[in-house]
């Protein structure tokens, strides 16, 4: 809850309950409206802690500036600042809005828990052996669906990176051997900034969601978060096309990422029937039409796509068991598990017909752990002023894009040129120099038995240039100078190509990077060491993504299906405990970094120490809002419309009860149903009919991934508004329950573990109303409570200072 900017809060009294009986019509307006903009962090939303309110996409707060003129537009643009610039000083509008992609966006939490209601009750009643038997075939033929079709877009980028950007470096060698350096440079430079143009502008205009690498957004929704197209058909094209442009186009970015997302888009869609919008449904999924089942199928798809990226089917299991998911079960893992077989499978079948030639020309420790660290602190600072920058507007994200694509273009194609030349190895099996084909040996500028080693990893795809670097018995095919200068430019390359309007990965820069990183080492130790460096570049690959992702059973699963290598083993686990263990000394990994900077209200797994010293009432405000059993469909109306809440208490009261008494609680998305059915009572009276004949369970079904009715949708009479609805029948009769003296760390345990969206707190005396308060996923914000108690900052000051686990926007 939040509080009440009208009056100071009192954080020892109870929240007073606003209810009223049938007949009373003056109680609706003891519930003022509240103020929908949360655009100024200084304006606290009044009765916020039922959930956080939903802003309408035409507020002004979302709009562009492009499309405002006066005193607005600079209104607007403050109002954004503050939130994409937001300190510790910012108050809890994080937990209302978030950056999805490259836009702000209304957010609100997911329902996992089952509704005990009259309703599905007789609906489980009535279900027999067949229904149970087609339920569960129907989570394994979804499961195939989305390894398959995750395996089909994770080739469709391969492949379309390797034909266009193999193009690409063909056409600019060849211009090179004719000696034309110019026109070579400006193939090279148009070819890449139109790539780069064409996946911001369908990432700007189509789909904004589709931007970054979508990780975070996944992340978030598996952890009870949802945002607005984050999962649409559009996303998912955009996301697909762009990837393929944006890995085209030279940036330092990687398709892991939108793989991941992609993934995650497939089953998202297939798990909510389809795409009405496309007129693409499918009525026999509608089993699914909840989001417990969504998310199981989500988590399926995120392993897909990492499975899908590095051909590796268990490193994919164990990363969303180990990176994204916050819930997890042993059917889950077996779900998983054949998700990520049937990639691996597609994949190798697809591949194998790329063989023949049918699919394109190209179709074939400590420090590191300091790196790691530091590139997750160069990456924050690089974010938060890429969003000061595309805050300002469309024409700015393209802008910005532009920049970065020129200064790229510019340093790949000029660096190679203060290398020197060397000659072939005579014991090589590939040509020397590889001319009008992908090879490690790039002729360049040099003559025709000599190659130039720096343009060798610079006028590759990140793929090739990574398995050059892992290649064992090429010790002395690079320099020691053209391997520093790749170094820090992938690395720096790396932190500002992420972060641009466009689908973008982390996972293969961080590779590449830590790969040169490995070879450089490789040769300092020189003679001391008799090992390969192609093995000295895969650990330290290792190293960088332990100190920077901070994953260490699922990079190591990922590296030994990479390479094949079982002997690698126990190095690549010792490399990739000591880089973890010293980047968590400095800071959080990046993926956690990036959900916090993106404003997503995250439950973390573990409880602040200072949740211990408080109880649920002292995060409980109010006032708090719920209905009668029986209830005016007018007071209903005028609730929905001046509230975004998104779950009311049922209360019933005399003469229905000798007392108040908590019924259960009703959710917003179930009362627009049966406004909208206008099934009505005249009477303030139970009904005699029967809820399960007059409603079905799918009347109650879940839309998509940020898709919501609206109360402004539905119009009534007069006569209906003064009608009356019998809630009883769809109310959850069973809603989880906490006494107010819980203290609130076992109170998050149980919201976090069970996966909650509402948890009712009830009062520890039975003389007064018999529920206090609301918790929601917004109370637990450290944000919020850190404002409601300020004097508990100094302790998480001091927690943060020694860097155990939080956001280093508190110490930055």
């Amino acid at each position: 809850m939040t509080l009440n900017p009208t009056s100071p809060p009192n954080h020892h009294r109870s929240p007073r309950l606003v209810s009223r009986a049938c007949g009373a019509a003056a109680a609706a307006a003891a519930m003022a409206p509240r103020d929908q903009s949360c655009g100024d962090g200084g304006e606290v939303d009044p009765e916020g802690g039922i959930e956080a309110p939903l802003l309408s996409s035409g507020s002004s707060f979302f709009q562009d500036p492009a499309h405002e003129d006066g005193d607005g537009d600079e209104e607007a643009r403050r109002r954004r600042r503050r939130f994409l610039l937001a300190g510790r000083s910012q108050s809890n509008t994080t937990s209302q809005v978030a950056l999805v992609g490259v836009g702000v966006c209304p957010i609100e939490s997911l329902d996992y828990e089952l509704i005990e209601n009259e309703v599905f009750k007789q609906d489980w009643r009535a279900r027999g052996r067949g229904h149970i038997l087609r339920y569960v075939a129907l989570k394994w033929a979804l499961c195939f669906l989305v390894g398959v079709l995750s395996a089909a877009a994770g080739f469709v980028a391969n492949l379309g990176v390797e034909n266009v950007a193999g193009a690409k470096f063909v056409v600019t060698s060849n211009l090179m051997l004719a000696g034309r350096y110019g026109a070579a440079f400006a193939v090279f430079l148009v070819s890449n900034f139109a790539l780069t143009m064409l996946a911001t502008v369908l990432t700007v205009y189509v789909a904004p969601a589709a931007a970054g690498s979508g990780i975070p957004e996944v992340k978030a929704y598996l952890n009870g978060v949802d945002a607005p197209d984050i999962f649409s058909l559009k996303t998912l094209v955009v996301k697909i096309v762009g990837c393929i442009a944006a890995v085209s186009s030279s940036l330092h970015v990687g398709k892991a990422g939108p793989l991941v997302h992609t993934g995650a888009c497939i089953a998202s869609i297939l798990g909510q029937g389809g795409s009405s919008k496309y007129h693409l449904t499918c009525k026999w999924l509608r089993y699914f039409k909840n989001d417990r089942d969504r998310r199981d199928l989500v988590t399926c798809g995120a392993g897909a796509g990492i499975a899908a990226a590095f051909r590796a089917p268990v490193g994919g299991v164990l990363f969303a068991l180990e990176a994204v998911s916050s819930w997890w079960r042993s059917a889950l893992l077996w779900r998983a598990f054949f998700t990520t077989a049937m990639v691996a499978v597609v994949l190798r079948a697809l591949i194998d017909f790329c063989k023949s030639d049918k699919c394109g020309l190209f179709g074939k420790g400590v420090l590191g752990g300091v790196l790691g660290s530091l590139h997750n602190f160069f990456l924050d600072k690089v974010l938060r002023l890429y969003n000061f920058i595309n805050e300002k507007g469309q024409k700015y994200k393209l802008l910005l894009a532009a920049v970065v694509t020129i200064c790229t273009s510019c340093c790949l194609f000029g660096l190679p040129w203060i290398a020197s030349c060397k000659p072939c190895p005579s014991d090589t099996e590939e040509a020397c120099p590889s001319i009008g084909r992908s090879g490690n040996f790039k002729k360049y500028q040099c003559a025709m038995n000599e190659y130039n080693d720096l343009a060798s990893l610079f006028f590759n795809t990140n793929d090739d240039t990574i398995r050059n670097l892992y290649s064992a018995g090429t010790d002395d095919e690079f320099h020691i100078s053209s391997i520093l200068v790749f170094f820090f430019t992938s690395y720096f390359l790396g932190i500002f190509s992420y972060g641009l309007a466009l689908p973008s990965g982390l996972f293969v820069p961080v590779i590449l990077t830590g790969a040169t990183y490995g070879r450089l080492v490789g040769m300092l130790i020189g003679s001391q060491s008799t090992l390969d460096h192609g093995l000295f570049a895969v650990l330290g690959s290792a190293a960088l993504l332990g100190g920077s992702m901070r994953m260490t059973v699922s990079v190591c699963v990922v590296i030994l299906e990479l390479t094949n290598n079982l002997l690698m083993l126990p190095l690549v686990m010792l490399v990739l405990l000591i880089s973890k263990t010293v980047a968590d000394a400095f800071n959080a990994n990046i993926y956690d970094l990036l959900v916090k900077l993106k404003g997503f209200p995250y439950l973390e797994g573990h409880v602040e120490p200072y949740m211990r010293q408080l109880s649920v009432s002292d995060v409980v405000t109010g006032p708090l809002q719920a209905f009668n059993g029986i209830e005016k469909v007018g007071h209903i109306v005028h609730v929905l419309r001046t509230t975004g809440h998104n779950g009311f208490p049922v209360v019933d009261e005399p003469p229905f009860s000798d007392s108040p008494v908590l019924f259960g609680l009703v959710l917003r998305a179930h009362l627009l149903v049966l406004l909208r059915k206008k099934d009505f009572i005249p009477n303030c009276t139970a009904s005699a009919l029967d809820a399960s004949k007059q409603f079905l369970p799918h009347d109650f079904a879940k839309p998509g991934s940020g898709k919501h009715d609206r109360i402004e949708e539905i119009e009534f009479s007069a006569e209906e508004l003064e009608m009356f609805v019998d809630l009883h029948p769809f109310t959850n009769t069973s809603p989880y329950t906490v006494v107010e003296t819980m203290s609130l760390a076992k109170a998050h345990v149980l919201f976090r573990e069970v996966g909650l969206r509402h948890l009712l707190v009830l009062p520890k005396s039975s003389k007064r109303a018999p529920v206090v308060g609301i918790l929601t996923r917004h109370d637990f914000m450290p944000e919020h409570i850190l404002g409601l108690h300020p004097f508990l900052f100094k302790t998480r000051w001091k927690k943060v200072r020694f860097g155990k686990s939080a956001f280093t926007n508190l110490v930055f």
